[in-house]
C-alpha cells in the first residue's frame, strides 16, 4: 500500500515503532493477566495507564513528523511563495490510502482507548489501587482493612460515595497524593479524622438504616490476666444497639445519638475529637434544649466561639469501623481465646505485653526483639518448659509478630495510640470523652456515665466461677484484680492506655 512521501521522517517512524510497541506490549499483557494471572496486582496500573500514554505519545508523534517533513519540502519546492491550505485530492493514490488507514485506525484505537478508559476508571476504584500503589503510606490502612467487618465493601464506596461530584473531588484528591508520595510529603502518621470526609449519611447510611434498629447484640470478651497462670476473664455483654420498652417507657439504647427525633452537637478542642468541652442536646419534638460544659475543661464564651461546632453522626463514634488498630492486650487476647498462643506457657502475656509494648524502628527489629525477648524469658525465667516445649514457644512468637505486622507501623508510626477508636472506653476515653458525670446545664442536669446505658453484663467470671444475670437485672462488674471501688471513680484508661 502507497503512504504519503511525507511519512518517511525519523520522527514519524519513531512515533509509529512507539505506538506498535506499546500496543502490543498492552495486548501481551492482557493476555498473560487474563489466562495466567500474570503481574498480580499492580499490572492493572501499566495496562490501563501507565502504557496507554506512551502509546498516545507515539500515535502523536506520526502527524507531527508528517507535518514538519511536508513544511520542509514546500518550503525546499516553493521558496519565497505563500503557504496555502494542504490540498486533499482523493484521486490521488497515497492521499486514499493514507485516509482509509486513518479512518480505521482512529475507530480500532477510539474502541481500544474507550475499552482502556473504562479499565483505568475500574482500576483506579479498585481495593488494590488504593491499598497497593503506595505499599509503604497505605499498608496500615490496607492490613486493617483486610481485617474488618467490611473487607468486601471496596475502598470509595466509603470514602467517595456515588455521584460525579465526590468523583472529581475525589480524583483532584488522589493527584495531590500521588505527588505526595513521590515528593515524599506525606506525613508519618495521616492526621485522622479526615477533614473533608463525606457525610455519613451520603456513605454508611446507604447500606446501615439508622431509622431501623435490631436486636440487641450478646459481645464475648476473653481476656488474660498478665501472671504466671494466665488466668482468664470472661464476660458477656449485652449492647444496647436497640430500643426496648420497659415499665411503659421506651429505652432507647446507644443509637439513640442519632435519633431523628434528637440533634446532639459539640466542640471539640483537639484535632483529633478526643476532648469535648461543649455539647448540646436539642429534643426536636419538644424544642427543649440543653446545654452541657465540661467543669473540668471549662472555655470562655470566646474559646468556645472559635470552635467548630458539628453535628454528631456515625462516625464520632465508629470511628475506625474499617481501620481499627487492636491494642497488643486486645490481640494477644484474641490469639490465646482462640488458641494460636497456649495459655498454659506460663507468664506468655506478661512477655508479649512487655516485648508489644515497646517503640520499635522498623517491622524487622519488632520481630527481632519480640523473638529474643519470649525466648530469653523461657530460658532464664523456665529453662525446663523452654526445652521441653519448643514448638508451642515457636508458635507462639510466629502469632505475636503476625499480630503486631497486623496492628503496629513503624515506618508510618501507627499504632492504636495514633488512632483511638471511640467504641467503648478502655485504652481511649471514648464514650467517656461525653459520658462522664462531669458534663452538666447550668441546671445541674448530667449527662451519665452509667454503664447500663450501652450495656448491660449478662455473664463474667472464667470457667470455673462463671456468674450469670436473671432475666431483669444485670451483673454489677467485677473486676478481674482487686482495685476496691477504683473502676467506678476513674477512667478505664488511665490504666489501661498504659503498658500493661
Amino acid at each position: 500500500m502507497r503512504l504519503p512521501s511525507s511519512i518517511k521522517n525519523w520522527i514519524s517512524i519513531a512515533g509509529a515503532i512507539l505506538a506498535g510497541f506499546n500496543l502490543a506490549t498492552i495486548l501481551s499483557l492482557v493476555i498473560l493477566n487474563t489466562l495466567f494471572n500474570f503481574g498480580g496486582s499492580y499490572i492493572g496500573l501499566f495496562i490501563y495507564i501507565v502504557l496507554p500514554i506512551f502509546l498516545f505519545v507515539g500515535l502523536l508523534l506520526i502527524p507531527i513528523g508528517m507535518r514538519i517533513n511536508r513544511k520542509k519540502a514546500r518550503k525546499a519546492d516553493q521558496e519565497g511563495t505563500q503557504l496555502a491550505w494542504p490540498t486533499i485530492d482523493f484521486n490521488n493514490t497515497g492521499t486514499r490510502n493514507a485516509a482509509i488507514i486513518f479512518i480505521i485506525g482512529t475507530i480500532f484505537l477510539l474502541i481500544i482507548s474507550s475499552i482502556g478508559s473504562y479499565e483505568a476508571f475500574h482500576y483506579t476504584e479498585s481495593v488494590e489501587f488504593c491499598g497497593k500503589l503506595c505499599h509503604q503510606v497505605m499498608e496500615p490502612e490496607y492490613a486493617t482493612y483486610h481485617g474488618s467487618s467490611h473487607e468486601r465493601v471496596a475502598c470509595v464506596k466509603c470514602h467517595v460515595g456515588s455521584g460525579a461530584s465526590w468523583y472529581v473531588k475525589s480524583k483532584l484528591s488522589g493527584l495531590y497524593q500521588v505527588y505526595s508520595v513521590l515528593a515524599k510529603k506525606y506525613p508519618q502518621p495521616i492526621p485522622t479524622p479526615i477533614a473533608n470526609l463525606r457525610p455519613a449519611q451520603e456513605t454508611c447510611e446507604q447500606c446501615h438504616w439508622p431509622e431501623k434498629f435490631y436486636d440487641r447484640k450478646l459481645r464475648v470478651k476473653h481476656s488474660f490476666l498478665t501472671e504466671e497462670d494466665n488466668t482468664e476473664n470472661i464476660i458477656h455483654l449485652q449492647v444496647k444497639t436497640s430500643s426496648k420498652i420497659t415499665k411503659g417507657e421506651i429505652e432507647k439504647g446507644i443509637h439513640q445519638h442519632i435519633s431523628p427525633d434528637v440533634k446532639i452537637e459539640y466542640k471539640a478542642s483537639d484535632d483529633k475529637r478526643q476532648i469535648i468541652p461543649w455539647v448540646r442536646y436539642t429534643n426536636i419534638k419538644t424544642g427543649d434544649v440543653k446545654v452541657f460544659t465540661d467543669d473540668e475543661n471549662i472555655l470562655s464564651e470566646a474559646e468556645l466561639d472559635s470552635l467548630e461546632t458539628r453535628v454528631m453522626d456515625c462516625l464520632d463514634c465508629h470511628n475506625r469501623p474499617s481501620h481499627n488498630y487492636n491494642a497488643p492486650q486486645n490481640f494477644i487476647d484474641q490469639s490465646m481465646s482462640q488458641g494460636k498462643i497456649s495459655t498454659t506457657l506460663p507468664g506468655i502475656k506478661l512477655i508479649a505485653m512487655l516485648a508489644l509494648n515497646q517503640e520499635y524502628p522498623t517491622k524487622d527489629s519488632a520481630f527481632l526483639a519480640i523473638e529474643t525477648q519470649v525466648k530469653e524469658w523461657f530460658e532464664t525465667g523456665y529453662p525446663e518448659v523452654y526445652e521441653e516445649r519448643k514448638t508451642d514457644i515457636d508458635e507462639a512468637i510466629e502469632e505475636m509478630k503476625t499480630d503486631y505486622a497486623n496492628n503496629i507501623f513503624p515506618y508510618m508510626k501507627v499504632s492504636w495510640k495514633e488512632y483511638p477508636n471511640n467504641i467503648g472506653h478502655m485504652e481511649s476515653d471514648g464514650c467517656y470523652r461525653c459520658h462522664n458525670d462531669r458534663h452538666a446545664t447550668d441546671k445541674g442536669v448530667v449527662i451519665s456515665k452509667d454503664c447500663t446505658l450501652c450495656h448491660n453484663i449478662v455473664a463474667q467470671g472464667n470457667s470455673d466461677t462463671m456468674t450469670y444475670a436473671n432475666s431483669l437485672e444485670p451483673l454489677e462488674f467485677n473486676h478481674p484484680v482487686d482495685i476496691d471501688k477504683a473502676w467506678q471513680t476513674e477512667l478505664c484508661s488511665v490504666c489501661h492506655s498504659a503498658l500493661y
